[in-house]
């Protein structure tokens, strides 16, 4: 996982101090390898000892640590991509139509690179074979997860499983109630919070079903009580009108 993604995956579960430091390379990246410490403290207004605390949250020794990396990583997408392309630099006014296009392009063969290239297949073979063998698989998702979850649910039916899409929670939580044997309920959760998505599996669990989910963060409140976790690794940006890098890591999981 890109340290990139690792940031923009932890950045939700960070306390205020470090959230700061999280949002504020998420803009910029290139602000990490041109300033010091001291000075990334400053520009987030911050210390010195949050900036450390935000290196070892995400896994790194430091400060150093953490510089060589972005550096490697941006580098690398520089040479992938060229100039611009990085997860800092979003669409603006002044960006032409090609430059939109480059950048959607960038973003989205990222998120399914960094995705496949990370996915646990163990935990892969797990869930295939346990769709594989149900007796009746619930799919539930909110908003854009939704369409994610009636996907699969497509892809389910054309080769005969016994497969349910829910939209509704209220009819989603009453179908995970039912005891009934062998039931796998699948829930979809970019970032792991979604209220109507983690009762969905609660409820499940408790019926009792095998549940899987497909999440960005496996620290989340969903990826905490699963059975079986699969991650999607997708650098979001502000300017969008839903989710659609996300959607795409996502869609490239489901596929696998």
């Amino acid at each position: 996982m890109s340290i990139q993604s690792t940031i923009d995956a932890t950045a939700g579960t960070l306390s205020p101090s470090l959230a700061r430091v999280a949002a504020f390379i998420r803009a910029d990246p290139a602000a990490v390898v041109e300033n010091t410490i001291n000075e990334i403290a400053d520009l987030c207004d911050t210390s010195v000892a949050s900036v450390v605390r935000f290196c070892r949250a995400i896994g790194l020794t430091g400060y150093a640590q953490l510089r060589m990396a972005l550096a490697s990583e941006m580098g690398k997408e520089r040479a992938q991509f060229g100039d611009g392309m990085s997860f800092g630099s979003d669409i603006t006014d002044a960006d032409s139509l090609p430059d939109i296009v480059a950048k959607i392009r960038s973003r989205e063969i990222l998120a399914i690179e960094e995705t496949l290239a990370a996915v646990d297949i163990d935990a892969l073979r797990r869930a295939s074979t346990l769709i594989s063998e149900a007796s009746r698989v619930l799919l539930y998702g909110v908003g854009a997860s939704q369409f994610i979850a009636a996907d699969l649910g497509h892809k389910l039916l054309r080769i005969g499983r016994p497969v349910v899409v829910l939209s509704d929670p209220h009819e989603a939580w009453a179908c995970a109630a039912l005891p009934h044997p062998g039931t796998v309920a699948v829930a979809v959760a970019q970032r792991g919070e979604t209220y109507e998505t983690n009762r969905f599996v609660q409820i499940a669990r408790e019926s009792p079903a095998a549940t899987i989910g497909v999440t960005s963060v496996r620290e989340s409140t969903l990826g905490q009580q699963l059975g079986i976790v699969l991650t999607t690794q997708a650098r979001e940006t502000d300017f969008r009108a839903g989710a659609m890098v996300s959607r795409i890591a996502q869609l490239a999981l489901v596929d696998c």
